[in-house]
């Protein structure tokens, strides 16, 4: 059986046909074209389907279902995306929209939580029952599987993991509230501490790295130079991974998932980071006599949207 997959992006759309394994069979690419009437953008997501599945040999007939990944909320009761900030986007009939230009079931899922349920059939929580995926960015996202399906909650707004929050009246949120777990696990965490920590320490080697210019601070900067034993550079990142570490344990006590995933870009540190957070974890964990979820990178990359997208059509 095969499926198409769309992963769509502020900036660009990603289409591919992808098998029930969860392998990619053909891919393509457009630009979305943000500032557009939504009917035109979602135009091209139909026209970019056909073309991907006539790449993969695959007439649209033989193509089970469409999934797409978006950046906002989906309301599966009524086929509608109430609100997506990345597109300018509310209250759009996304799924009549679809259907006006494809012969096809269309399922839509918010973009981490596919991206979650991808790993979990393709990626390195495959074979597991429930799973948590933090997306590490400019934000934080989440995408939670539980008995082997994606969660979304009874509105449609569930996993917004980024948006827990973990200090009351601490630092503002784009969502309005202040102290939520993505003001302090996110890309945009680290690059505000780095700024502080350069301008108390000029001497930091990150100071250099990013040219003298602060605002050209980026978490690798930081990472780079902690893990190259710079104090103000490891002052950083030893005070990210213990907002990252009591975000997860805020998650093992709600979900006790069986793996909790780390993907995004901020995930591209890789061993150097999820050594740092398994080992921040374990302290804080509440029943430290019992198993609890296994932390693990993410193995799917740029992909995991779209192949995840792509396997709703499997539910």
């Amino acid at each position: 059986m095969r499926y198409i997959g769309v992963d769509l992006g502020g900036t660009g759309i990603k289409a591919g046909v992808v098998d029930e394994r969860g392998e990619i069979l053909s891919k393509g690419s457009a630009r979305t074209g943000q500032e557009r009437p939504y009917q035109a953008v979602i135009a091209d997501i139909a026209a970019l389907c056909e073309r991907v599945a006539r790449d993969a040999n695959t007439p649209l007939g033989d193509i089970k279902a469409v999934g797409v990944g978006v950046p906002g909320i989906f309301d599966p009761k009524t086929g509608r995306i109430p609100f997506c900030a990345n597109l300018g986007w509310h209250d759009v009939p996304f799924v009549s929209e679809m259907q006006k230009r494809l012969p096809l079931p269309v399922f839509v899922g918010n973009d981490a939580t596919v991206a979650g349920y991808a790993e979990s059939i393709a990626g390195v929580s495959a074979g597991t029952a429930s799973s948590v995926f933090i997306t590490l960015g400019t934000g934080v996202g989440g995408g939670i599987v539980v008995g082997g399906k994606p969660y979304s909650g009874a509105h449609g707004v569930g996993s917004e993991i980024g948006h827990m929050i973990l200090s009351m009246g601490g630092e503002p949120c784009n969502c309005g509230n202040r102290g939520c777990f993505e003001r302090y696990a996110s890309a945009t965490a680290v690059i505000r501490e780095a700024r502080k920590a350069v301008a108390a320490h000029p001497e930091s080697m990150m100071l250099a790295r990013c040219g003298g210019d602060p605002a050209r601070m980026n978490a690798k900067i930081a990472f780079d130079c902690a893990k190259e034993g710079d104090a103000a550079a490891l002052e950083v990142f030893n005070g990210y991974v213990s907002a990252l570490a009591h975000g997860i344990v805020s998650i093992i006590n709600l979900f006790d998932p069986e793996v909790i995933v780390l993907g995004g870009g901020v995930s591209m540190a890789g061993a150097f980071l999820l050594d740092a957070v398994r080992e921040a974890v374990k302290p804080l964990v509440l029943f430290k006599d019992m198993g609890c979820a296994r932390i693990e990178l993410a193995r799917l990359g740029a992909d995991a949207g779209l192949i995840g997208a792509a396997l709703l059509g499997k539910e």
